[in-house]
C-alpha cells in the first residue's frame, strides 16, 4: 500500500501581520496613502510569502487587490 506525500504546510501569517495588512486596506480605504504604504512595509518577509500565497488562491495578487481598493474608494 502506497501512501501519498505529504503536502507542505501553507506559509504562515502572523497575527501582527494581519494587523498590519488589515491596517493598510483601512488607510487606503479612508484615502491616506502613506499610512497604507507604511503599514504595508511593517509585514515581515515570511508573512508576505503567506500573504502572496493566500492571494494568490483567491487567483489574485497584491498589486491587484490594492488597484480594487483603490477604484473602491475612488467611487
Amino acid at each position: 500500500m502506497s501512501t501519498l506525500p505529504a503536502r507542505p504546510a501553507p506559509p504562515s501569517v502572523r497575527p501582527l501581520a494581519a494587523a498590519h495588512f488589515k491596517d493598510a486596506l483601512r488607510a487606503l480605504e479612508s484615502g491616506d496613502r502613506p499610512a497604507a504604504v507604511r503599514a504595508l512595509l511593517d509585514i515581515d518577509p515570511e508573512s508576505w510569502t503567506g500573504i502572496e500565497h493566500r492571494l494568490a488562491l483567491l487567483g489574485e495578487d497584491l498589486a491587484a487587490l490594492l488597484t480594487l481598493a483603490a477604484a473602491d474608494v475612488a467611487r
